[in-house]
């Protein structure tokens, strides 16, 4: 076979490979994008927007079942497992499709699929024997569900994130573990949606939330609606001729076997980086053989190879991968003219309900770089006003804030409308505005924002820059 010759080749054809492809175009035409799995992004076909689409149905079959509470009555309400998965199969194949359309629109030349290894830094080798001399390269090749040994010896009725959403119908009965993200999502839409649900954790996290009195907050709330046991303990899962036991501990303090339909594993993803040769490349690896990189570069080490998106494991979000695919993808075809790129400020959101948000800096980041040099501001939602209107009124808004300088440095939410306030106020922490000029700027009424700004008076006032904050303030109406 005749070696291709390119400037940059990026292995991986998701969001960070496609966003690095589109950055390395503008400054050369010699781009090669390798794929060796299926095209689509991760974010389309097996992710964010199946597992959004999975929730919306469960939300309105939850409003639905609680509409009295508004004196409405709805009498009966049924769930019809194969609409509601045929429906999500639908608009999640609508958006791959979209992706697909972007890819088709490519040179043909700039595209080939093909699994590759790296001969050597500049080298690489599909599995047909074809070789690829790049100058540079973009490792983008994402990441790959992450089994525990007590799951192992699943097989039928193990479900991921890869699979799930390509059920026929709903399971009658779920065992979900780990409750991150991902299985948390799932673990509320399918027990609004009917399903028997269980979920198992280890360590006591849930959904990477770092303040013990949110945390916890969100554990009594979810218990509500089914069963969640952050630091369980379980003995076994065996799959049978008719489904899935799991032997373990009941919060009760009785061991116990249960039957399940299927079980899920929502236990974290790893790079995808074995069986890329890396070892032949002389880049330093971690103790996981992930390349070691500059965060604000992506270069690896002093190399001519970079790294974008899930394969780094640095923020595993989308918007994040898209902006290290644009970095790593201009640093690759300037090099060695390699500049940091914009990293934006910290946000993550957790599709629950309530919703999860994290800002900035957290908790862990806070005691190690601010210690004993900042505040915490705090409002609960229970007895906020447009939250109690809607029927929201639960959870915890705690902000953060630099003692001296008054600086906005974080936050942490288990609350209503957590994905709008935690872009608000990812944009005051990127913007390093102070807590006094949040505090100037304008808040309607009645909305849920006003509890930002009550969290953010009683951070003012702990920072001793502001008055003490007033119970049940009324100079813009009551339940502010």
């Amino acid at each position: 076979m005749t070696p291709l010759h390119v400037d940059v080749a990026i292995v991986g054809a998701g969001t960070a490979g496609m966003g690095a492809y589109r950055a390395a175009r503008t400054h050369t035409d010699s781009v090669l994008l390798i794929e060796g799995g299926a095209y689509g992004t991760t974010c389309a076909r097996v992710g964010c927007m199946p597992s959004k689409l999975l929730i919306a149905a469960a939300e309105a079959a939850h409003q639905a079942r609680h509409i009295q509470a508004f004196g409405i009555q709805v009498p009966t309400v049924t769930v019809d497992g194969a609409a509601v998965m045929a429906r999500v199969q639908r608009e999640r194949d609508r958006f791959v499709g979209f992706v697909l359309e972007t890819l088709d629109a490519m040179p043909p030349g700039d595209r080939l699929a093909a699994r590759v290894r790296f001969q050597d830094a500049n080298t690489l080798v599909t599995e047909h024997g074809q070789l690829i001399q790049a100058r540079r390269v973009v490792i983008a090749t994402g990441s790959t569900p992450v089994l525990p040994p007590v799951l192992k010896g699943l097989d039928a009725r193990l479900l991921t994130n890869e699979n799930v959403f390509d059920l026929p119908n709903l399971p009658t009965s779920l065992a979900v573990f780990g409750p991150g993200v991902l299985g948390l999502e799932l673990a509320q839409a399918m027990s609004r949606l009917g399903v028997r649900v269980k979920v198992f954790g280890v360590g006591g996290g849930i959904a990477g939330i770092q303040d013990p009195a949110i945390r916890e907050d969100a554990n009594q709330t979810f218990n509500k609606e089914f069963y969640l046991d952050a630091s369980a303990r379980v003995e076994f899962v065996r799959e049978t001729t008719t489904g899935v036991d799991v032997h373990y501990l009941h919060r009760n303090g009785v061991w116990k076997t249960e039957a399940f339909d299927r079980v899920l594993a929502a236990t974290g993803r790893a790079p995808a980086v074995a069986g890329l040769g890396l070892e032949h490349t002389g880049v330093p690896l971690n103790d996981r053989g992930v390349p070691l990189f500059d965060r604000f570069t992506l270069q690896c080490g002093d190399s001519t190879i970079f790294i974008a998106g899930d394969a780094s494991n640095d923020s595993p979000l989308l918007h994040e991968a898209a902006d290290q695919g644009r970095i790593a993808g201009e640093n690759a075809a300037r090099f060695p003219d390699v500049r940091p790129g914009l990293r934006r400020a910290p946000l993550a959101v957790v599709f629950t309900d309530p919703q999860i948000a994290a800002v900035g800096l957290n908790l862990k980041q806070l005691n190690e770089q601010f210690k004993d040099r900042f505040a915490v501001g705090v409002v609960s939602f229970e007895d906020q006003g447009r939250s109690r209107v809607m029927l929201r009124n639960q959870g915890l808004l705690k902000v953060y804030g630099e003692q001296g300088s008054g600086l906005f440095l974080g936050a942490e939410m288990f609350g209503p409308a957590a994905e709008h306030i935690g872009h608000l106020l990812a944009w005051a922490a990127q913007q390093r505005m102070t807590v006094s000029s949040m505090l100037d700027m304008p808040f309607y009424h009645p909305v849920i924002e006003e509890g930002v700004r009550t969290a953010l008076r009683d951070l003012n006032h702990k920072l001793h820059i502001g008055p003490q904050v007033i119970a049940r303030c009324m100079d813009c109406g009551p339940g502010a």
